[in-house]
């Protein structure tokens, strides 16, 4: 036997091109590869419902509604703590000045965000004073017996001439007028102070009857103090207690105030005190002296003659 070298096979390195041969072809099997779980996004409230406008809530500022959509979260609670003996406050429709206020849909009817804007206004736009007046407001109207009072009957002979609501004024608010020198006997007006201010509530009641919180939310007032003395304890007594109810319970319902046949005492008296009043308060408040001239110089600015009683330097019949 030779030494040569015997022949050795050949090797063929396998590759993709050269696959082994008669070897079945295997699909190539991609590894599963789990993606990294992406960071989930913050959690948004969304409120989807519609905001519901009128004439009067399309003028609201953008500070108004920031403080409006916190103020809505309050209500359920405010609700709560002001019918503390109704097991379901929290749920429950509540109607304020005809607007059915419904603390789990508050965008039914835009009237429901300017009786809110109402009290947020009176309140500088703080949430927490705003809900603090709602509540107290609703516990007094349950207390003192609203619808009560208005069904009430009151001595004409008394307080027949005292009060009116007549006629309208340029943006259509009503006017209600006081004149409680109208009646010679203060002590019957003014004597029994509970009846009085009874009477006074339900006059301020029939008057927001006149208003629809969708064009017009405020009303006109004109106390005539002809006849009238300053000096009455009665009168300053109702007078008072009368005012407490108003700020406390009404806000922002009054667009303009004149104080007409206004003695000069009166007036000394106003002036002294106007730096204590703040500059929003001093704006809806006008002094008028008498004399028809004057008493039509200044109420014509805001209500037209058709509409102005003739003893007001008007041409219309009023009262």
């Amino acid at each position: 036997m030779s030494d040569a070298t015997q022949p050795q096979p050949e090797t063929v390195a396998l590759s993709d091109e050269h696959p082994a041969p008669n070897a079945p072809e295997v699909e190539p099997t991609k590894e599963a590869v789990e993606e990294p779980a992406k960071e989930a996004a913050p959690a948004t409230i969304v409120d989807e419902a519609p905001e519901p406008q009128n004439s009067l809530t399309e003028k609201f500022a953008e500070a108004e509604w920031t403080a409006l959509k916190e103020f809505r979260g309050e209500v359920p609670t405010i609700f709560t703590e002001a019918f503390p003996d109704k097991a379901e406050a929290k749920t429950s429709p509540v109607t304020l000045w005809g607007v059915v206020i419904d603390p789990t849909n508050l965008k039914t009817d835009a009237r429901v965000s300017v009786i809110l804007m109402k009290f947020l206004r009176a309140r500088n736009l703080s949430v927490a004073e705003a809900k603090h007046m709602l509540i107290s407001t609703l516990r007094w109207r349950e207390s003192f017996n609203i619808e009560s009072v208005l069904k009430e009957e009151f001595p004409d002979d008394v307080f027949g001439k005292v009060g009116y609501i007549y006629g309208r004024d340029k943006e259509h608010r009503p006017v209600v007028y006081n004149l409680y020198g109208a009646n010679p006997d203060l002590q019957a007006v003014f004597g029994d102070v509970p009846r009085f201010i009874r009477w006074r509530v339900a006059l301020q009641e029939k008057s927001i009857q006149e208003l629809d919180f969708v064009n017009v939310d405020q009303m006109v007032q004109v106390h005539d103090y002809e006849g009238v003395s300053l000096w009455s304890g009665a009168g300053k007594a109702a007078a008072r207690e009368a005012s407490a109810i108003f700020q406390d319970h009404y806000p922002e319902f009054l667009s303009k105030k004149y104080f007409v046949n206004v003695p000069i005492l009166m007036v000394w008296i106003f002036y002294a005190f106007r730096p204590f009043i703040s500059p929003a308060t001093l704006a809806k408040f006008e002094l008028v002296g008498r004399g028809q001239y004057a008493l039509h110089e200044a109420l014509s600015k805001n209500i037209d003659a058709t509409e102005l009683p003739k003893r007001y330097g008007g041409e219309a019949e009023g009262f």
